[in-house]
């Protein structure tokens, strides 16, 4: 059950919205990165404390990807940069952080720099960034005193029933997990193909990839990150000028392919980049084109890694 007071936080007065709940009033729609910003950080950090909470997981965690929705620009690192190593590595669906640390996500996405996540603590507890400045907050306790503490930092708390960022809201895309039945499938495979295409998305929107072989299966599986969505493709097609000659005409797709260095890299690339991506992987090995729409892709496998004792709880 997702928490019973639930609260929408903006620096938006109510009495600047029409008849419809716009807001028509001055205030802009992007962080300030100062004083207002900071009454948003207070103001999560006094309901955290009447709530008794001092450590938050993430859920559902993303960076940016091919396509940027936010008002400001991305920066590199997506706004985790001090918070995480550049592998991400501790950033991940089920993770546990400080509320220190929970704050500065939180100030990442009010900042729109790349990163987005759910903070919660399980059905007690929950913070959601959303679009334009609104913060939303869920506890199982009234918090009448955080309540007061926001509106003497400026604020407008306004009661919801839920918050539109619940994960109650969303529809699960893979929901098979990524248990031993999955990788007997995987062997199967290879007994027949030899290699295969892991590709290993740890975040929304960031993968890395692995050319499994019958000999290093289980050296990857055990390398895997925490909550990973596995999706297994056929192998790399080592003519790449076929693959080049095979880009569709329009639209955007992802291109993969490996460096005579052994390395996977990977680039979503559209018809006006062809020339550029071209020359980019003049030198490469191996490489093959994945559609980017749920709709159109089909690759071999696809499951989601579950935890220690075998439970799904990652939502992908």
């Amino acid at each position: 059950m997702p928490p019973s007071f639930v609260y929408r936080i903006t620096k938006y007065a109510p009495a600047d919205r029409d008849e419809h709940g716009h807001y028509t009033g001055a205030q802009d729609t992007v962080s300030d990165h100062g004083p207002v910003e900071a009454a948003y950080l207070a103001a999560i950090a006094a309901f955290a404390e009447v709530s008794d909470i001092d450590r938050l997981e993430i859920r559902g965690p993303a960076v940016t990807g091919f396509v940027h929705f936010g008002v400001e620009p991305p920066v590199e690192g997506h706004g985790l940069g001090g918070l995480f190593p550049p592998d991400l590595t501790g950033y991940h669906d089920g993770a546990e952080v400080s509320l220190a640390v929970a704050l500065e996500l939180v100030r990442a996405m009010l900042r729109d720099q790349g990163a987005w996540c759910r903070l919660e603590v399980g059905d007690a507890f929950t913070v959601h960034v959303g679009w334009d400045q609104y913060l939303y907050v869920g506890s199982d306790r009234p918090c009448a005193d955080a309540v007061a503490r926001t509106r003497e930092l400026g604020l407008f708390p306004e009661p919801l029933t839920a918050s539109p960022y619940a994960a109650e809201f969303d529809e699960a895309e893979v929901t098979e997990p990524a248990d031993e039945d999955f990788w007997t499938r995987v062997r199967t495979a290879l007994a027949s193909q030899q290699t295969l295409l892991l590709e290993e998305a740890y975040v929304r929107n960031a993968a890395r990839w692995h050319r499994l072989t019958p000999e290093n299966l289980d050296t990857v599986r055990a390398g895997l990150g925490p909550r990973a969505l596995l999706t297994v493709w056929p192998d790399l097609t080592p003519d790449v000028d076929a693959v080049l000659a095979a880009l569709p005409e329009e639209g955007a797709v992802a291109f993969v392919w490996e460096a005579q260095d052994g390395m996977f890299s990977h680039a979503i690339v559209d018809d006006t980049e062809y020339q550029e991506l071209a020359a980019q992987v003049a030198d490469a090995r191996a490489a093959c084109v994945l559609p980017l729409y749920l709709d159109e892709r089909h690759p071999l496998l696809c499951a989601v890694l579950p935890d220690s004792d075998g439970v799904l709880r990652a939502r992908w």
